[in-house]
């Protein structure tokens, strides 16, 4: 579909969602910048809370960042791994900190059914696949998951694992059943026409130019005209640019690379024999899924360069026959990229920067469920019902490294990569 880039979500929306251009002068309670997936679950959480007088301004189309464009996985944690964040707050506030994301898990499931979303969402949990011979790994970690955060992951041997996953790149897997995967532009969209079924304003093509952020009435300008509100909520990803400098200073874009095969038919289930999602335990690790249509959609690598590269197709396709061999001249029928917003502490960043001044950005590629969580926690707190907003505090909105930052991330991502590689080949 125009304005939208080429993908395969793009090309398989299932309906129409009608926005009308800004109104000059609009006055709203909140205001919300970004139409992906943190401003669109803030404005429903709003909603759901009776808090109708929202308006979501989107410089593009709706879902049109990585909130479209991601491999549509759907499970608990953050971009930063739970080990990391017992270190950096123990394992009481960790735990909570977890179980917020598994319940933006259970709000997504809940919101699909009682809103009748058509969004492909496929129940069957999510294989975290072994690319390593030690199977001590899997072990440890479903021992750590069990006992710190109270999940149940189950341990599936090599063998058994063949029967699901068709290759001998992998040695045995953990198996995350409260885990999904769906069409991710189609949900977005989807939440679009709820909120404005229920009172709320959807506004597309209204890029914002400058907030006036500092008085009790805020003054949001856009190209399409002004507008006041009590509240202001930035949520604008990867996809934020220069807006609300210390935000915008807090966020590394960073580009994640995804293409789809050709539909493959009844040759899929020799090749991927589950409907389960599927990642691997590399640092760089790979991630794809069966889709209903027959193909699949394979995902991965990441770069500090967010030029697209011009041999995409290639580059994932040679991914893909390292796992799946036969696989190594299948036609490639979409390829795309996204930004993800990444934070230099790799936590998600949700917080107030002034009174009623809001943000919900930085998911760092893991965004799905926590951008669900972070909609509640602050549609919580501008209804004043809480304050669980407050246990992001510890993390804030460090610099991003200005044009250092995009160096150092890719360096790092380098080393991780090396060290994946130099534990292949120990092994």
């Amino acid at each position: 579909m125009a304005n939208y880039p080429n993908s395969y979500y793009a090309a398989t929306l299932n309906s129409k969602l009608e926005t009308n251009p800004l109104p000059q002068n609009l006055e709203v309670e909140t205001c919300i910048i970004g139409g992906g997936y943190a401003g669109l679950m803030t404005a429903l959480s709003l909603i759901e809370r009776g808090h109708t007088n929202v308006a979501v301004i989107e410089k593009h189309k709706v879902g049109y960042g990585c909130s479209g464009r991601n491999g549509g996985f759907v499970f608990g944690g953050y971009s930063l791994g739970p080990r990391k964040l017992i270190k950096q707050v123990g394992e009481a506030k960790a735990k909570e900190l977890y179980d917020l994301t598994i319940e933006g898990v259970n709000l997504i499931r809940e919101r699909v059914k009682k809103y009748n979303i058509d969004c492909d969402l496929v129940d069957e949990g999510v294989l975290w696949a072994n690319w390593f011979k030690d199977q001590s790994l899997l072990l440890d970690e479903q021992a750590f998951m069990r006992d710190k955060m109270g999940t149940e992951w189950q341990y599936i041997e090599p063998e058994a694992l063949r029967e699901q996953l068709k290759t001998d790149r992998y040695h045995g897997a953990l198996f995350e059943p409260n885990a999904m995967h769906f069409h991710p532009l189609n949900y977005a969209r989807g939440i679009a026409k709820q909120i404005q079924s229920q009172g709320g304003q959807v506004f597309e093509d209204c890029a914002v130019t400058d907030i006036d952020y500092k008085s009790a009435t805020k003054i949001i300008k856009t190209v399409n005209g002004n507008i006041k509100a009590k509240n202001v909520v930035l949520s604008g990803g990867g996809y934020i640019g220069d807006l609300c400098k210390p935000v915008a200073n807090s966020i590394l874009p960073i580009a994640t690379y995804v293409m789809t095969t050709e539909p493959l038919g009844d040759d899929l289930q020799n090749y991927i024999n589950t409907q389960a999602a599927v990642y691997d335990t590399r640092f760089a690790f790979d991630y794809y899924r069966p889709l209903k249509d027959t193909r699949i959609l394979w995902g991965g690598r990441i770069n500090a360069n967010t030029k697209k590269p011009k041999d995409l197709d290639h580059i994932l396709r040679h991914d893909l026959a390292k796992v799946f061999p036969e696989l190594k001249d299948v036609k490639v029928d979409y390829n795309w990229q996204g930004w993800m917003g990444y934070a230099r502490h790799q936590m998600a960043q949700i917080g107030e920067l002034a009174p009623n001044v809001w943000y919900g950005i930085g998911f760092g590629g893991h965004g799905v469920a926590p951008t669900t969580t972070a909609g509640e926690i602050l549609a919580a707190a501008i209804t004043k019902q809480n304050d669980t907003y407050k246990n992001f505090q510890p993390w804030g909105l460090p610099w991003n490294g200005g044009p250092f930052g995009p160096i150092a991330a890719q360096m790092s991502y380098w080393w991780y990569e090396l060290k994946d590689w130099m534990k292949e080949k120990t092994e």
